[in-house]
């Protein structure tokens, strides 16, 4: 049977992340959501913020020791990020995609002792917040379509032509590249051989300030303004063959579902600890709000109000906690499992945190108040990691 028992190292971690985001996160996240995009990534509120969740070693939490990484398990990563979300929910998503290169070397290439050296042991000693990396996939028109494998009219335009020992990588990504403006270092897809579709796609790593790369302006959006993400472009971007960690293949679905697999895990409890930011302000607002002769909490209406996202706050927890116990069991996880998570937190953080901005009545709507900044930030992890919609037709049509 599960445990629902913490374990006193992840007590201790989850408190260290709370004080971190009490303190640190929280009103770094609330400046920075407030700053034109083009101030707030050289701003020394972002910097505070990133540099410090770097010391503490939120960036490597997955990675293994013996390069330097924290060595924990799926589950109290889980509780990391979903605390980290509480209280700054766009530096957090920073976090959950900043460790993309390391992770993904760690993953598929751990033998490849250069790119190591070169890329994770930098990475777990980083404690400014300069090393985050960031991940290049989607393209202006690849978008939900790099999920169709089987059309081989479909594929990256990014393409990756070798020349003698090094490939050029030329092409565009995407304005949602995370992290794409301020990245160290890039995970990129690149078609190799376009008459295989998808398939004939590598993964190749590159520095971020590689010579023939190009960063675009940080995206102007809704909500999670914390995340930074910019267009990436390449002009005959050089690197060296060994640096193509995944070759095409048969396998890129199966790599393509590992992905999906622990992202929309990670999502999915953004998404709770968003409902909890959102939660527990309205609930303390409920009960000194006074109308009609008593506190607020007392009607009926609102009491159900919130009594129904802390339901959606506990049924979402216990399906990723379910996700994660997978992943541990079986690394990457189960796709089903995760996906679904994901899409039940994000959309209940849709729902939910706009029925909170009604508890506050038109104070909710005021930026004296958080909530009109959560009610934003819910709808963006709808479409991170995937767009719902396209992640639930995936899902119902994977084998």
């Amino acid at each position: 049977m599960i445990d629902f028992s913490l374990s006193d190292t992840q007590t201790r971690i989850v408190g260290t992340a709370r004080d971190f985001g009490r303190g640190v996160l929280e009103p770094a996240e609330l400046a920075v959501d407030r700053m034109p995009a083009e101030q707030a990534f050289s701003s020394a509120e972002y910097h505070r913020a990133m540099s410090g969740a770097f010391e503490l070693g939120f960036n490597r939490m997955t990675l293994p020791e013996q390069v330097g990484g924290l060595g924990l398990d799926p589950q109290t990563v889980g509780l990391v990020w979903e605390e980290l979300a509480r209280h700054g929910v766009g530096f957090a998503a920073s976090l959950v995609a900043g460790s993309v290169v390391p992770a993904l070397i760690m993953f598929l290439a751990p033998q490849n002792r250069r790119l190591v050296e070169k890329y994770v042991v930098p990475f777990c000693e980083d404690a400014s917040g300069t090393k985050i990396t960031g991940w290049g996939s989607s393209e202006p028109q690849i978008g939900s379509d790099g999920k169709n494998y089987d059309d081989l009219r479909v594929h990256h335009a990014t393409t990756a032509t070798l020349c003698g020992d090094s490939y050029l990588l030329s092409g565009a990504k995407s304005a949602f590249v995370s992290n794409g403006g301020v990245a160290w270092a890039l995970a990129v897809f690149a078609c190799v051989d376009a008459t295989r579709g998808l398939r004939g796609s590598g993964l190749f790593v590159i520095d971020g300030a590689a010579p023939g790369v190009t960063r675009g302006r940080a995206e102007d959006r809704l909500g999670l303004r914390a995340l930074n993400q910019a267009a990436i472009s390449f002009d005959d971007a050089a690197l060296p063959g060994d640096q193509m960690i995944f070759a095409p293949s048969e396998a890129y679905p199966v790599l393509h579902h590992s992905i999906m697999t622990v992202g929309n895990l990670a999502t999915g409890y953004l998404a709770v600890g968003l409902m909890r930011a959102a939660y527990e302000e309205a609930l303390a607002y409920a009960r000194e709000r006074v109308q009609w002769g008593q506190p607020i909490i007392k009607h009926q209406l609102v009491a159900k109000k919130l009594f129904e996202i802390q339901a959606a706050i506990e049924s979402c927890r216990a399906l990723l906690w379910k996700g994660s116990w997978h992943a541990k069991t079986s690394f990457p996880g189960d796709m089903k499992t995760s996906v679904t998570a994901k899409i039940l937190a994000t959309r209940l953080a849709v729902k939910h945190t706009a029925e909170m901005v009604q508890i506050l009545g038109g104070y909710g709507i005021t930026k004296d108040y958080k909530l009109e900044k959560y009610m934003r930030d819910a709808h963006l992890l709808t479409i991170m990691d995937g767009t719902n919609d396209t992640l639930m037709v995936a899902l119902m049509n994977h084998g």
